[in-house]
């Protein structure tokens, strides 16, 4: 467990509404069909369930453009998602996959569930991997 409260505000102050980039629904990988329109020859990004709580500019950086699935690693079943990521892979040749992780440990297996899904079925593209600190800040890409 961990105390983040800040006792003042360290970043920008927006002025106005952020518009969500949010493009379908629903998000969960449990929940959307392989078979979605919006998944066709996307930009996909699987997101772990706690990476935009955590980076504020999730919509903004990781989610435009893109048609989304996210998943908790350590609390959902994995092998049904690597047959469903399998599946929309398979369905839809996505024209680029990008995982979104958090930094703790549980969340390594959502981007190796990924990769493998992604080598099963011959993707040919880059999986793309993107870890987000528990302090909100992209630490690194794999």
């Amino acid at each position: 467990m961990m105390d983040m409260r800040k006792k003042e505000s360290s970043g920008e102050a927006h002025h106005g509404r952020l518009e969500s980039e949010l493009q379908q629904w629903p998000v969960q990988l449990h929940l959307v069909p392989p078979s979605a329109p919006y998944f066709k020859g996307a930009d996909l990004l699987i997101s772990a369930d706690c990476v935009p709580f955590t980076y504020a500019g999730f919509h903004q950086d990781l989610l435009k453009g893109k048609a989304l699935a996210i998943a908790c690693p350590k609390l959902d079943d994995i092998e049904s998602y690597s047959e469903k990521l399998q599946e929309i892979m398979r369905i839809n040749n996505p024209k680029s996959v990008t995982v979104a992780i958090m930094q703790v440990p549980c969340c390594g297996g959502l981007y190796q569930m990924v990769k493998g899904a992604a080598a099963t079925v011959g993707y040919k593209g880059l999986v793309k991997g993107i870890v987000i600190g528990i302090n909100g800040e992209i630490l690194k890409e794999i």
